[in-house]
């Protein structure tokens, strides 16, 4: 059994990314680039009016005297337009500003006539409200780095820039193996004996909450031969296999040995903490096997301490839950060296640990914002003592 912190190292340092993938931006959003990205183009591609107004030159300006009107240039236009000397061009906001002019005055400072234009703006500056030619970039320049994750502002200023697609690293497909004969769908007759099968729907929800969207779920029984065809199909099918239960060392657990005869190296199998010591992870070919307790609040706590930095190690984004030191409210002890995450709510100035900690319960989970981490050397927390928190982000 290794501790918490021997737990994360060895998942460190046994997984890497993903081989980068070229997609459309419309699918790229919330993944990370694989490679710098330059601009094919000066952008904007012309001089290009920022408002609805005239253009005109600068020089031909004179304070009092007002110029003749050449005609108009809409946004889009694709004709030409060049100075005509006295003269200025009706301009629309993005519209290419004429050949020759340099300004352009908005139309609520100006009085015009159908053949006249009244300049009544006596500080305007040559040069305003003209957008040059690539001044929001330069062909050839970096438009974004590598590793930058891809938010909604970054895939439009792409977009922007003439970009179709990126090459990223790819979120993996994930396959979850749910083991038990006890087992019943919600929604059916709970028979003796049974219980409501809820570790899949908690998984897959939190992991398409992280943008994981290719998710198959697999039903297995107590039998080491289905449980390892399964893997192995599994481990065919996806870049990284979730079990839960079947995990400890009861007569009906085979996980390991299933792992065990699919050729999955083993990281670990057994933590010192609470809830999930039976934790076991492997790799085979960079892809992670977790074998989670089949408790519900343990798969969830397990998920969120271990499952969720591997992914950040195969995608490159950065998932791991948000840490906090913040005062307790109350007193917590414990009897055994081992760490423990427990339930919590987090009010923004102190944490309150919450009833139900037990692993096979989640109504506690199921109002929690944060977990809260007490190591195992720890013995008592008291009242306004710092705790580490992690925030809980869905």
């Amino acid at each position: 059994m290794i501790s918490v912190t021997e737990a994360k190292k060895r998942i460190a340092q046994a997984f890497h990314a993903l081989e980068p993938v070229t997609m459309h931006l419309a699918d790229a959003a919330g993944k990370v680039l694989a490679e710098d990205l330059q601009a094919p183009f000066d952008i904007p591609a012309f001089a290009q009016s920022a408002m609805d107004g005239y253009a005109f030159a600068f020089q031909d300006w004179q304070p009092g005297k007002p110029l003749g009107i050449a005609g108009e240039v809409p946004a889009g236009s694709g004709i030409v337009k060049k100075k005509m000397p006295g003269k200025a061009f009706r301009i629309f906001t993005g519209a290419p500003v004429p050949a020759g002019t340099d300004t352009v005055i908005m139309q609520e400072k100006t009085n015009a006539t159908q053949d006249a234009l009244t300049l009544q703006d006596e500080h305007i500056r040559s040069g305003a409200n003209v957008r040059p030619k690539g001044s929001e970039i330069k062909a050839g320049e970096i438009a974004i780095q590598k590793s930058h994750l891809l938010t909604p502002a970054s895939i439009g200023f792409l977009a922007g820039i003439g970009i179709e697609k990126a090459t990223v690293y790819p979120n993996p497909e994930i396959s979850l193996i749910v083991t038990g004969n006890e087992l019943q769908d919600p929604g059916k007759p709970l028979q003796y004996g049974q219980v409501y099968e809820s570790n899949s729907h908690a998984l897959v929800a939190v992991l398409q909450f992280f943008g994981i969207e290719s998710i198959k779920v697999y039903r297995a029984k107590d039998d080491l031969r289905t449980l390892k065809n399964m893997l192995q199909q599994a481990l065919d099918e996806s870049d990284m296999v979730l079990l839960t239960g079947g995990v400890s060392v009861g007569k009906y657990d085979f996980v390991t040995e299933a792992a065990a005869a699919c050729k999955v190296e083993s990281l670990f199998h057994k933590v010192k903490q609470k809830p999930g010591k039976p934790l076991y992870s492997g790799i085979k070919m960079n892809k992670p096997v977790f074998g989670l307790p089949g408790n519900p609040s343990s798969v969830l706590t397990c998920f969120y301490e271990y499952v969720l930095d591997a992914i950040s190690l195969l995608n490159k984004r950065n998932l791991s839950l948000p840490v906090v030191r913040t005062p307790l409210a109350g007193v917590y002890t414990k009897t055994n060296a081992l760490t423990h995450f427990l339930k919590g709510y987090y009010d923004g100035s102190k944490v309150t640990l919450l009833d139900a900690q037990e692993s096979y319960r989640m109504r506690s989970f199921a109002t929690a914002n944060c977990l809260i981490k007490v190591d195992e050397e720890t013995e008592r927390c008291e009242e306004g003592s710092l705790v580490e928190i992690h925030l809980l982000t869905c």
